[in-house]
Order: structure tokens, then C-alpha cells, then sequence
């Protein structure tokens, strides 16, 4: 149990004070200080991953305590991986991971955001704006942003022109990957993939059913949607055979052996005769297992444990094909997709607990004979698998990494089908609300309202920053054009395409998505702010 920080204790006024534990050790950051040191701290972790957002953003190298090495610029995982130890910077990689959570893509622009907000929060607390007067103009302001983000807003129908919306989408949320080169080709197979699982009438998406495997050798153009469910083994006797047609699989989680005692044990063999009567009753079980798996119907087997090379010999002699060792995850999505139920013992096997697949084959790759099994027809097809190739481990993580930000940029949009526009448009179109909205503002809260508004230009001028533009040149011009045209969807030009609608760039993502960021990146801030007094060790505040 935690120590208490301190007693509070009374005078002979009447007056409450507190007696803290061990006061020579502790210190103390109050008011301003206690702001300004929460405030520094946050920034420092915005700072670092500003430099990698947008399409021309650059990359981290994070290396773990272990030597292992990760190349990334995906916010989220950059901040989970990075070693934090300031109590605040931690709340900002918290941040970013329920944005990864709940909507999967903008982690690091979450970060950034939330980074800029506390930055002109210090600039009106060092004027003499009382902290919590902030936080509520911060909350009228965030109102006025979601409100405008929402209005500016496109409906599209996302199964028109053979899903163009979900692809352009999906492609906007891999353009500012590791995998950009490739991105019409993964933003595909994404789609594919997640409209495949997707049920459509409940506008949802079971992420359990899409598996994405990763496996080393091969370029990324070698990555492939599989209508089925791939397995990192073969089969366990090399002669058996390596295609197996309208497979009719016996799911087991039993072991393929002779019971075993629970308890140690000794056993005695004083003659040949005992010898052979237990060898005897050991082929008896394993002719007793097989017999049951052949009186089923069974066609392949696929077990959660090993069996040793008795059993792999039988089962190979009657002609059954075997998988052992695999995993309970792929156990339960195999069932799932083939429709077989998981079999614990093997007197429970009937033909009714079977699952059917078209195809059963065994893959092999490169020089290596690296193998792996392919089930494919299945009979409840909706689980599918997505194979990533790449030149080398780090590739194929970030590949899996980019997949999974597509994915989630799909299915919210399966959800929501309202999108925003990218480059950095919608967040200036809410500061210029924000700003018609403080000008008819008459309380103080229209300071920290218009510091919200500059807090958002951050965005755009880091997006324009990283693709070597002038930032508040390229923003000016944006805002300018906005307002002249009277059309919101004017962005960044990151590509310098020379086109700036971006509806006509096809850089959009989900409505839903940018208002999440809006609002828990206020919540943060509001929290932070909220917090005027740090009491910890000493050794901690000197860090």
C-alpha cells in the first residue's frame, strides 16, 4: 500500500494545514511553476513526433533496452516503445493510444495537437488568465471545431464505383507510410479484405476474423489477400500429401498419446513378455484414436499439441494428413472460418463437429523450404488472411503496422461514410470558425478561444514544414483561399500536384476520426491544466 503524502493538521485559529512525510525529501512545484513544468514536458513529446506526420513525414528509429531495433512513423507505437518518465508526457501516451484504440488512425497528429493547445495555454497563463477560465473557453472553442468539421463534412457511398471511397481513403492513411511506394496495391487488398468480414446491415467490422501474417524473403508487391486462413506450418510427416481436396478437418486439442499419470511415477519391466504387452496396449490406443477420426469422416487433422513419431507414422499409414502444433488462436479462427467445433477428447468426435474447407495445400517459399498451409473455400468464408512480404523483419512489422491503420480507416467509414478533407483543411476551416466565434464573444474566455484556433494551425503548418514548403506562407495562402472561395476543402499540397481541393486530390479520411481527435485532445489538455500542484520525490523533479 502507498504511503500517504501527508496529515493534514489544524492551528490554534482554526486554520488546515498539511504536514508532509519526510519533507526534506519531497518537492514541491505549485502554481505557475507546477503549470509551466507540466506544460514544458508535454511539448517536449509533441516535438518529437511533429517531424513525422504527412505523406512526406519522416521516420523514427526507436531501440529497445534488448538491442531490438524499430523503424516506424506511426505516433503511437513511436511514443508506447519510447522509455517516458515524466508523469504528464505519460498522460500524452495515453492519448494516443485510445485514438489508436477507438479509431486507429491520427496518433500523431492527436499528439500534436494536444502539444500546441498547452503551448498557447502557457502564453495566457503567463498574461494572467486563471487556468481553469482556459480550460472552459478551450471547451467552447472545441464545440465550434467539431461543429464546423461536421457541417464541412461529405457524405459518399462507399460501395459505389467498385468501393473508390474506401480505396482512396485507405490510400491516404498509407501515404504517409514506410510503404507509400506500394500503397494503391495494400489500400486494395485492405479493402478487400475488411469488406469481406464486414456485415454491411450492422455497420460492422469483426477485426478477429482478418489475420495478418508477415513473412520474411520476397518484395512487398509479393503481399497477397488469401480468401481463407494461412498457417506459419506443414504437415507433420514430410511423404504425406501436400494438396488435400475437399478437406473434412478433425479440430483437436487432446493430445495424440497414451495418458499419462498425473503423478511421478516408476514402472518396472522385469521381462520381454511385459515389454510387449505394453507396447501392445499402447498401439492399442493409437489404433483406438485413429479408428475414431476414421469412423467420422475425417480427412485431415489438425491438433493443438505434438504427437510423436508412432503416431505421426499411423496417421501417415491410414492416409490421414496431420498439422501439429498449432496455436490456440489459429485453432479457434480455423473453427470459426470452417465451421468444425474443437474437439477435447476424442470420444466426443462425430461427423457434426468437422470443419469443411474446398482446399487444404501446403506453400513453400524461397530456397529455404519455408512452408506454410493455406485453407482456402472454407465453409464459413468470412474469415480471410492478409500475407505481408518484405526484404526483412522491420518491413514486414511496419507493413503489418500500415495494414492496420488501413484497415481501421475502412471500417470507420463502413460505420460513418462521412469524410473530411485532409492536408491539414479541416483543422484550419475550425480555427477560422473558431475565430468568427471569439469576435462575437464577450467574456474572457474569447482570448483562450482564439489561442484554441492557433493551437489547430499547427497542423497544416507542420504538414507543409515536413514537405519543405513555407509553413506559414503555404497556411496564409490556404486560409486565404478557404475564405475567397468560400470552399473548405483547400489543404496543404503536400504532393505539389498543384491542385489544393483535396476532394479532387482524393485526400479524405473519416469524419469520425478528426472530431475523436478534437475532442480527447481537449479533454488532455483540460486535464493538464486543471493540475496546479506536483508533490514527488526530489530525484524524480530533478530528471
Amino acid at each position: 500500500m502507498a504511503m500517504p503524502t501527508g496529515q493534514v493538521a489544524v492551528d490554534e485559529y482554526g486554520n488546515q494545514f498539511i504536514i508532509m512525510e519526510e519533507q526534506a525529501k519531497k518537492k514541491r512545484l505549485k502554481g505557475t511553476e507546477a503549470h509551466k513544468a507540466n506544460i514544458l514536458a508535454a511539448k517536449a513529446i509533441a516535438e518529437s513526433v511533429r517531424s513525422s506526420m504527412g505523406p512526406k513525414g519522416m521516420d523514427k528509429m526507436v531501440i529497445s533496452p534488448d538491442g531490438d531495433v524499430l523503424v516506424t512513423n506511426d505516433g503511437a507505437t513511436i511514443l508506447e516503445k519510447m522509455d517516458v518518465q515524466h508523469h504528464i508526457a505519460k498522460l500524452l501516451v495515453d492519448l494516443s493510444k485510445s485514438q489508436d484504440h477507438e479509431i486507429g488512425d491520427g496518433t500523431t497528429g492527436i499528439v500534436v495537437m494536444a502539444g500546441s493547445m498547452l503551448e498557447q495555454a502557457l502564453t495566457l497563463i503567463e498574461k494572467g488568465i486563471h487556468p481553469l477560465r482556459i480550460a472552459t473557453g478551450y471547451e467552447r472553442a472545441c464545440e465550434v471545431a467539431v461543429k464546423r468539421v461536421q457541417e464541412i463534412a461529405k457524405t459518399v457511398d462507399i460501395m459505389a464505383d467498385d468501393k473508390a471511397a474506401l480505396r482512396k481513403a485507405a490510400t491516404t492513411a498509407l501515404g504517409s507510410k514506410v510503404v507509400s511506394s506500394r500503397k494503391d496495391q495494400l489500400a486494395g487488398i485492405s479493402v478487400e479484405a475488411v469488406v469481406s468480414v464486414a456485415d454491411l446491415d450492422r455497420r460492422d467490422v469483426n477485426f478477429d476474423l482478418i489475420k495478418v501474417e508477415g513473412k520474411v524473403g520476397g518484395k512487398l508487391e509479393d503481399s497477397a489477400l488469401i480468401r481463407g486462413i494461412v498457417v506459419d506450418k506443414d504437415f507433420s510427416h514430410p511423404q504425406m500429401p501436400k494438396i488435400v481436396k475437399d478437406a473434412r478437418m478433425a479440430i483437436l486439442t487432446c493430445p495424440f498419446e497414451p495418458p499419462k499419470p498425473k503423478t511421478k511415477h516408476k514402472l518396472d519391466i522385469r521381462s520381454a513378455e511385459d515389454y510387449k504387452k505394453m507396447y501392445e496396449i499402447e498401439q492399442q490406443y493409437f489404433r483406438t484414436q485413429i479408428k475414431a477420426l476414421k469412423d467420422c469422416g475425417a480427412n485431415l487433422v489438425i491438433c493443438q499439441w505434438g504427437f510423436d513419431d508412432e503416431a505421426n507414422h499411423l496417421l501417415y499409414q491410414n492416409k490421414l494428413p496431420a498439422v501439429r502444433w498449432v496455436g490456440g488462436v489459429e485453432l479457434e479462427l480455423i473453427a470459426i472460418a470452417t465451421g468444425g467445433r474443437i474437439v477435447p477428447r476424442f470420444e466426443e468426435l462425430t461427423p457434426e463437429k468437422l470443419g469443411k474447407a474446398g482446399t487444404v495445400k501446403e506453400l513453400c517459399f524461397g530456397t529455404t523450404k519455408e512452408q506454410m498451409l493455406v485453407i482456402e473455400d472454407c465453409a464459413n468464408s468470412k474469415a480471410v488472411t492478409v500475407l505481408v512480404r518484405g526484404g526483412n523483419q522491420m518491413v514486414v512489422d511496419e507493413a503489418k503496422r500500415c495494414l492496420h491503420d488501413a484497415n481501421c480507416c475502412v471500417r470507420n467509414l463502413i460505420r460513418d461514410p462521412r469524410v473530411v478533407p485532409g492536408g491539414g483543411a479541416s483543422e484550419m476551416a475550425a480555427s477560422l470558425a473558431i475565430v468568427a466565434a471569439a469576435d462575437t464573444e464577450q467574456t474572457i474566455d474569447q482570448y483562450s478561444m482564439r489561442a484554441y484556433a492557433t493551437a489547430l494551425d499547427v497542423i497544416p503548418m507542420a504538414l507543409a514544414e515536413n514537405s519543405g514548403l513555407s509553413a506559414i506562407g503555404e497556411m496564409a495562402a490556404m486560409k486565404a483561399k478557404q475564405q475567397s472561395t468560400n470552399n473548405s476543402w483547400h489543404g496543404v499540397d503536400c504532393l505539389q500536384t498543384g491542385i489544393t481541393d483535396m476532394w479532387e486530390q482524393s485526400v479524405y479520411e473519416a469524419c469520425v476520426s478528426k472530431c475523436n481527435q478534437l475532442r480527447l485532445a481537449t479533454q488532455v489538455v483540460k486535464m493538464i491544466l486543471k493540475i496546479d500542484d506536483v508533490i514527488t520525490s526530489a530525484d524524480v523533479i530533478d530528471q
